[in-house]
């Protein structure tokens, strides 16, 4: 009997060795809550685990979950999974955080590429949706949560009981394919100088003339000009060229800058007649920094570290003040309380401001332009006093102030056209976008403040800003714009800045000296609309936005914070050939001529009868290619091809027979010009 009982032990013992085994390869459940979430990319914040975005218990439509991850649209999680995956389960919806809002986003859930699920658009107060997909064979597991098509503000979103079933007891790992750290391009200057302007500047007869020429290379340095036409200076110390020229004509000007080290030259072309803005506007513009906390103080804060940066000698030129510079309508902030308007009618700063004409006078001491902004309804997007009624006044205002700019956004005149009463109880905000209609309604209270600046004695650049309604780059040079926007507002994100890319093609054939197509301001450095925080660009990004404004011949307006410019940013905006294709006087816009997967290759013919390329990778994987379809770009013969970003010529190739090498990053680019060899 022992020995029988001894063999059942064995086989007992056995069988349970079997089943902890068998246990070992069955179904395990990781909580995404649990893996690393520092490599998910969102709109707004950073993910939070088992707590809504704002710390709270995750809650849609009432329902408490006690798991998830809360996050903010647009937002990314990639999961490798390596096959190793059965099942993906989850209840998603927008968190009840948000209420009072109008939040708007749509789950989806990937596999290696392929849509697996989504939800559809979800709103605030539906009920939570089940998700349940199959992960058989999957390797990489995307949870995305894209807007809902009108914006991702408050879209605060949960992925609640967010799990995944395995095959056994595995671990997995989150991915994010863009480079997260930072890395410079751009060559340092040389000590010797080198003029950085571009190659034609425009102004109006009679109208005061300012132009800074911007020269890197060490100080100090003397400048010099030759062949000035009647009425204009040079301050040799400075660069500076003021004065006035009252005789129409094309002067062409030799422009010197001389240290230590040696001499550089440059020819400019000044065209005095009826067109200005000749090349796209570069600047700097507060909203995206400071938004509704706008003071003269940061304004000329900003103007010093423009100078201070070295920006002013790569051409970087206007200091722009946004809303909020004079008082609002009913705001509980003391700063904006007054009369929106003195007894003659002339519109008056806020507290914050003062004297205009001192902050201008400021700016212009710098060496710099400045610019304001302003509305043709009675409001501005923020609830400041608009410009409605009092056009001739307030150009005549801005005029005598000294001001060489005007934004002029839409925002309230939807009022003017639907009849609504001046002290309309919706948000301006909220009116932005309505309107537009029959086309002459769109363009008349644009045409109206154009013939006014017209007037003025001296040149106002007028940029437009109407959100691209009516297609405005048809007409918006017809009423006096230099620049216009053709889309709604940008935001620091992938999906905002691609969606703006992809879209702003359409607009193309209008882009030509004195005429710009606008797709906003630049969403590189620490931005934040009152709030700062770094871009939540990845590096690759940010030079994929900046090398397609420059191919687009967008106006570059800086929105960040000037006082937190780091090395990373300066090398995005100090690189003088990126900077020279945007300011290429033949004034084409760039279009995507050729498209190989998510590869899109952006063509720019230059006055000098070269052309930018830019190689834009949109998707998610490094593109290693040869490439040899140059005919598609309409490039033949012998080249030599320039890298603009590592400012070195990279290969010389026949293009009836050579490859060139292509190593894309994921949502980068190689941004080439191609010149005929000599």
């Amino acid at each position: 009997m022992r020995s029988k009982t001894k063999l059942a032990f064995i086989i007992l013992l056995f069988a349970v060795f079997n089943l902890m085994g068998s246990l070992h390869l069955m179904a395990q459940t990781v909580w995404v809550d649990e893996l690393d979430l520092s490599t998910m990319t969102q709109g707004y914040g950073v993910p939070s685990k088992n707590k809504s975005l704002d710390g709270n218990i995750l809650t849609i439509a009432g329902e408490k979950f006690d798991r998830g991850v809360g996050t903010h649209a647009e937002s990314l999680l990639t999961i490798l999974l390596n096959g190793k995956a059965t099942t993906f389960n989850a209840r998603v919806g927008i968190d009840d955080e948000v209420k009072g809002q109008q939040p708007a986003a749509e789950f989806i859930v990937m596999g290696d590429g392929e849509k697996l699920w989504s939800s559809g658009i979800m709103r605030i107060g539906e009920k939570a949706k089940s998700c349940s997909v199959s992960l058989a064979g999957v390797q990489k597991l995307q949870l995305i949560v894209s807007d809902g098509g009108n914006g991702n503000y408050y879209d605060h979103v949960n992925w609640a009981n967010a799990r995944i079933e395995t095959k056994g007891a595995t671990t997995f790992e989150t991915y994010n394919p863009i480079v997260s750290e930072p890395y410079i391009l751009t060559p340092p200057p040389p000590a010797e100088p080198r003029i950085n302007s571009a190659k034609v500047f425009g102004v109006r007869p009679g109208s005061p003339f300012q132009f800074k020429v911007p020269a890197t290379g060490v100080r100090p340095m003397k400048f010099s000009a030759s062949n000035l036409p009647k009425g204009l200076e040079i301050d040799k110390e400075s660069g500076l060229i003021t004065g006035k020229i009252n005789t129409k004509g094309t002067y062409i000007v030799t422009l010197k800058a001389k240290n230590a080290k040696g001499e550089a030259k440059k020819e400019l072309r000044i065209e005095c007649g009826d067109k200005i803005a000749l090349t796209p506007q570069m600047g700097w513009n507060s909203w995206n920094c400071f938004a509704q906390e706008v003071s003269a103080d940061k304004v000329k804060r900003a103007a010093n570290a423009m100078v201070e940066s070295g920006l002013i000698n790569h051409g970087w030129t206007y200091i722009n003040i946004d809303d909020f510079w004079n008082n609002h309508r009913d705001s509980d902030d003391p700063s904006l309380q007054g009369e929106l308007r003195d007894a003659d009618g002339r519109m008056n700063t806020n507290e914050r401001f003062g004297d205009m004409k001192e902050l201008v006078d400021y700016v212009h001491d710098l060496g710099l332009k400045i610019g304001l902004y302003s509305s043709p309804g009675p409001w501005s997007c923020g609830g400041c006093a608009g410009s409605f009624g009092h056009e001739e006044q307030d150009a005549k205002t801005f005029s005598e102030w000294g001001f060489d700019y005007l934004k002029y956004d839409w925002c309230s005149y939807g009022n003017v056209i639907d009849g609504l009463p001046d002290n309309d109880p919706y948000k301006v905000s909220s009116l932005s976008y309505n309107g537009g209609g029959e086309l002459e309604t769109a363009k008349k209270p644009f045409e109206i403040m154009g013939e006014y600046l017209r007037e003025q004695p001296r040149d106002i650049v007028y940029s437009i800003c109407q959100y691209g309604m009516s297609d405005v780059w048809k007409w918006g040079g017809s009423v006096g714009g230099n620049s216009w926007r053709t889309t709604n507002d940008i935001t620091d994100t992938w999906k905002s800045v691609s969606g703006i890319a992809l879209d702003h093609e359409k607009s193309a054939p209008w882009s030509k000296p004195g005429n710009w197509n606008d797709p906003d301001m630049l969403v590189i450095g620490h931005v934040g609309w009152g709030n700062t925080h770094p871009s939540k660009l990845k590096p690759d990004e940010q030079y994929l936005h900046m090398s397609l404004w420059s191919l687009f011949a967008a106006p570059l307006l800086i929105g960040c914070d000037m006082e937190k410019l780091d090395d990373f940013t300066l090398n995005l905006l100090t690189n003088d050939e990126v900077i020279a294709v945007n300011q290429d006087p033949l004034g084409q816009q760039a279009t995507c001529v050729h498209t190989i997967g998510d590869l899109r290759i952006y063509v720019k013919e230059l006055e000098d009868g070269s052309r930018a390329v830019g190689f834009c990778n949109f998707g998610l994987d490094i593109l290693d290619i040869a490439y040899n379809e140059f005919n598609k770009l309409g490039i033949d013969g012998e080249q030599t091809v320039r890298d603009l970003w590592r400012q070195k010529d990279v290969a010389n190739i026949k293009t009836a027979k050579d490859d060139l090498s292509l190593k894309v990053p994921a949502h980068g680019v190689l941004l080439y010009k191609f010149t005929q060899a000599r």
